[in-house]
Protein backbone atom coordinates (compact mmCIF):
# COMPACT_ATOMS: atom_id res chain seq x y z
CA UNK A 1 0.00 0.00 0.00
CA UNK A 2 1.19 3.68 -0.93
CA UNK A 3 2.49 5.67 2.12
CA UNK A 4 0.43 8.62 1.06
CA UNK A 5 -2.76 6.29 1.47
CA UNK A 6 -1.92 4.53 4.55
CA UNK A 7 -1.35 8.22 5.89
CA UNK A 8 -5.09 9.39 4.39
CA UNK A 9 -6.82 6.10 6.03
CA UNK A 10 -4.81 6.29 9.23
CA UNK A 11 -6.38 10.65 8.96
CA UNK A 12 -9.52 9.25 8.31
CA UNK A 13 -9.98 6.68 11.30
CA UNK A 14 -8.92 9.36 13.80
CA UNK A 15 -9.99 12.94 12.76
CA UNK A 16 -12.80 14.01 14.65
CA UNK A 17 -15.88 15.26 13.38
CA UNK A 18 -17.90 18.34 14.57
CA UNK A 19 -21.29 16.80 14.00
CA UNK A 20 -20.82 14.36 16.41
CA UNK A 21 -19.27 16.66 18.45
CA UNK A 22 -22.46 18.75 18.77
CA UNK A 23 -24.91 15.76 18.81
CA UNK A 24 -22.87 15.09 21.82
CA UNK A 25 -22.87 18.74 23.22
CA UNK A 26 -26.56 19.06 22.77
CA UNK A 27 -27.54 15.15 24.11
CA UNK A 28 -24.62 14.92 26.76
CA UNK A 29 -23.26 17.82 27.47
CA UNK A 30 -24.16 18.55 30.99
CA UNK A 31 -22.21 15.44 31.62
CA UNK A 32 -18.62 16.54 29.35
CA UNK A 33 -19.20 13.84 26.27
CA UNK A 34 -18.17 15.88 23.84
CA UNK A 35 -14.96 17.30 25.70
CA UNK A 36 -14.21 13.31 25.87
CA UNK A 37 -14.94 12.88 22.54
CA UNK A 38 -13.00 16.09 21.59
CA UNK A 39 -9.43 15.04 23.96
CA UNK A 40 -10.40 17.57 26.63
CA UNK A 41 -10.26 15.26 29.02
CA UNK A 42 -9.45 17.34 32.24
CA UNK A 43 -12.31 19.92 31.59
CA UNK A 44 -15.17 16.73 30.49
CA UNK A 45 -14.08 15.38 34.25
CA UNK A 46 -15.06 19.00 35.63
CA UNK A 47 -17.86 19.18 33.50
CA UNK A 48 -19.39 15.56 34.80
CA UNK A 49 -18.48 16.50 38.25
CA UNK A 50 -20.53 20.22 38.13
CA UNK A 51 -23.27 18.01 36.36
CA UNK A 52 -23.43 15.16 38.90
CA UNK A 53 -22.69 17.19 42.00
CA UNK A 54 -23.60 21.10 40.86
CA UNK A 55 -26.90 20.83 43.06
CA UNK A 56 -25.21 21.02 46.18
CA UNK A 57 -24.21 24.58 46.20
CA UNK A 58 -27.33 25.96 46.15
CA UNK A 59 -27.12 24.72 42.57
CA UNK A 60 -24.64 27.54 41.70
CA UNK A 61 -22.86 24.61 40.07
CA UNK A 62 -25.69 23.86 37.38
CA UNK A 63 -25.69 27.55 36.95
CA UNK A 64 -21.36 27.54 35.75
CA UNK A 65 -22.44 24.24 33.85
CA UNK A 66 -25.11 26.24 31.83
CA UNK A 67 -22.82 28.67 30.86
CA UNK A 68 -20.19 26.66 29.93
CA UNK A 69 -22.63 24.54 28.08
CA UNK A 70 -24.12 27.69 25.95
CA UNK A 71 -20.00 28.82 25.23
CA UNK A 72 -18.68 25.53 24.31
CA UNK A 73 -21.06 25.58 21.24
CA UNK A 74 -19.35 28.35 19.86
CA UNK A 75 -15.71 26.60 21.12
CA UNK A 76 -16.65 22.93 19.32
CA UNK A 77 -15.10 24.20 15.81
CA UNK A 78 -12.05 25.21 17.23
CA UNK A 79 -11.30 22.51 19.34
CA UNK A 80 -12.06 20.13 16.59
CA UNK A 81 -9.99 21.53 13.81
CA UNK A 82 -6.85 21.50 16.49
CA UNK A 83 -7.22 18.16 17.06
CA UNK A 84 -7.01 17.27 13.61
CA UNK A 85 -4.10 18.94 12.69
CA UNK A 86 -2.58 17.54 15.86
CA UNK A 87 -3.40 14.11 14.50
CA UNK A 88 -1.98 15.43 11.08
CA UNK A 89 1.31 16.04 13.34
CA UNK A 90 1.45 12.72 14.78
CA UNK A 91 1.01 10.80 11.63
CA UNK A 92 3.48 13.12 9.91
CA UNK A 93 5.84 12.74 12.74
CA UNK A 94 5.36 8.92 12.27
CA UNK A 95 6.14 8.88 8.51
CA UNK A 96 9.34 10.46 9.17
CA UNK A 97 10.68 8.34 11.91
CA UNK A 98 9.93 5.65 9.84
CA UNK A 99 11.22 7.38 6.61
CA UNK A 100 14.26 5.51 5.03
CA UNK A 101 17.32 7.16 4.45
CA UNK A 102 18.76 8.65 1.20
CA UNK A 103 21.01 6.71 -0.70
CA UNK A 104 24.06 9.01 0.69
CA UNK A 105 23.36 7.38 4.18
CA UNK A 106 24.52 4.29 2.83
CA UNK A 107 27.91 5.50 1.78
CA UNK A 108 30.91 4.66 3.94
CA UNK A 109 32.70 7.42 5.24
CA UNK A 110 36.15 6.17 3.69
CA UNK A 111 36.78 3.46 1.42
CA UNK A 112 35.97 -0.14 1.64
CA UNK A 113 39.58 -2.08 1.14
CA UNK A 114 39.73 -3.96 -1.83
Amino acid sequence: MDDNVRQQLVYEANRKSAGVGYLLWFFFGGFGAHRFYLGRHVSAVLQLALGLFGWMPLFIGWMVLGAWWLIDAFLIPGIVRQENLKTIQEIDDDRRSRRLPDDRDYRPARPLPR
